[in-house]
């Protein structure tokens, strides 16, 4: 224990010398936090998140636009435009852990310049794609290059982040904050920039996603490293199993699931809340970039406070029950029946919750990964991460939807979506301690 203590004291000193600040002198401003931040990172970490911040941009300036494509300009059934988007989805976020295995075998830079090159071509082709099959097509090898760049990104900025921690600069949750702002920045301007390609036509905007992947590829072609140190290659087989045999692991799958689940609900049961309230789903756009937009501007401070104050587990609990209170405000709120703008306050409340539970939850639950992977396997541990709480979000938006259509009284439904968050909490694994690299199950 005193080992422990004066490394700690040690590490804050080093950084207070660095910084050229002590803890009598006043804080700094957060921009200038933020700045020092971003030049303390090596520049294989800025690199990584400046390609989220792109990865984005180029994503959401097309894929918000293409139910209404699908459904207007090709002329395809409602049903034909679900399956086509889940198709997405599935070959996206179901084959995450397939690009994960790929990266621990072959490394982050081919998976990454291969990820780029199906997008490019997925997007060409979704922009000129008018057959069913052409658009299937398309959209499978969009999402295929997300499931092959997404976890190779991921996983190297979540083990750029422990180096950074272990070299004694902070908390590696700060620097998945970052991560996760440039993430949020991009889904917000990417859709402006769609909108704006629209005027022309959808086809602009699919060759103007595919020209922000070209840039990315141009930026890790150049400044990508052949070979990243301290990374390991793994060939060995037997992953999969130790992975499925990590109860740690797999518990953390399954409160992060839940996470997801709320979040989703964003595109489920919030649009029928706005509806009922204020006759239309305009205001919708509204609560979207109030949350995107609350990341961007809060998710550091949030971070910094949280890393003061609460351990990785202590994070994820305290966000799913933000959550939860989110889901209990509109219970609370529905048998009242407001409508208008009275009517809207609960549903801004529960995205503000909500994102406040997501900005505690996202940076504890990345950091996390990294000492339950097994050594060399963080690339399959990052995707499966994604995968199998895509596949309860899949399983629990089924049940979702039902639940939505049931006839319940009003506050039902909510009562019980908030007990998902709420029981989630006993899912997060306890004593979330560093042993890196053991991957053992506990």
């Amino acid at each position: 224990m005193t080992d422990l203590i004066s490394r700690a004291l040690t590490r804050r000193a080093a950084r207070a010398s660095k910084d050229g600040t002590t803890e009598d002198e006043a804080p700094r401003a957060p921009r200038e936090r933020t700045w020092q931040l971003w030049k303390d990172l090596s520049p294989l970490l800025r690199l990584l998140i400046l390609t989220q911040l792109a990865f984005n941009i180029g994503f959401y300036a097309v894929l918000p636009f293409l139910a209404e494509h699908l459904g207007t300009a090709i002329g395809m059934a409602g049903w034909l435009v679900g399956f086509v988007l889940g198709l997405r989805t599935f070959s996206q976020q179901g084959l995450f852990v397939v690009g994960g295995w790929l990266v621990d075998r072959y490394g982050v830079r081919p998976i990454v310049l291969a990820g780029c090159v199906l997008r490019i071509a997925g997007f060409a082709w979704l922009g000129y794609a008018e057959a069913t099959w052409a658009v299937i097509g398309a959209v499978l090898v969009i999402g295929f290059a997300a499931a092959l760049f997404s976890p190779a990104v991921e996983s190297e900025a979540a083990r750029q982040a422990v180096v950074w921690e272990e070299e004694g600069h902070g908390s590696r949750t700060r620097v998945l904050a970052l991560f996760s702002v440039a993430g949020q920045a991009g889904a917000f301007v990417g859709p402006l920039l769609g909108a704006l390609l629209l005027a022309v036509d959808f086809r602009t905007a699919c060759l103007a996603g595919a020209g922000v992947f070209v840039l990315v590829l141009a930026g890790h072609a150049w400044l990508m490293p052949q070979h990243i140190p301290g990374r390991i290659r793994t060939r060995e087989r037997g992953g999969a199993r130790a992975l499925l045999r990590n109860r740690r692991f797999l518990a953390l799958c399954c409160a992060y699931g839940s996470y997801l689940l709320a979040y989703n609900q964003l595109y489920l049961a919030l649009p029928d809340e706005v509806q009922r309230a204020a006759g239309s789903q305009a205001p919708l756009s509204w609560l979207f970039a109030l949350s995107s937009l609350l990341v961007v501007f809060a998710q550091l401070p949030v971070t910094r406070w949280a890393g003061d104050r609460l351990d990785l587990r202590r994070s994820m609990a305290a966000g799913l029950l933000l959550i939860a209170a989110g889901f209990a405000v509109v219970a609370a709120a529905r048998p009242a029946g407001w409508t208008g703008l009275a009517g809207l306050l609960p549903a801004a409340a529960y995205v503000v919750l909500l994102t406040l539970g997501q900005m505690l939850i996202v940076p504890a639950a990345r950091a996390w990964v990294p000492d339950l992977a097994a050594e060399g396997r963080l690339g399959l541990y990052t995707g499966a991460l994604s995968s199998v709480s895509g596949l309860i979000v899949l399983i629990g938006s089924s049940a979702t939807g039902s639940l939505l259509d049931l006839g319940l009284p009003p506050a039902v439904p909510w009562l019980l979506l908030a007990m998902v968050p709420a029981l989630a909490v006993a899912l997060v694994p306890r004593h979330p301690d560093r042993t890196r690299g053991t991957g053992e199950p506990c």
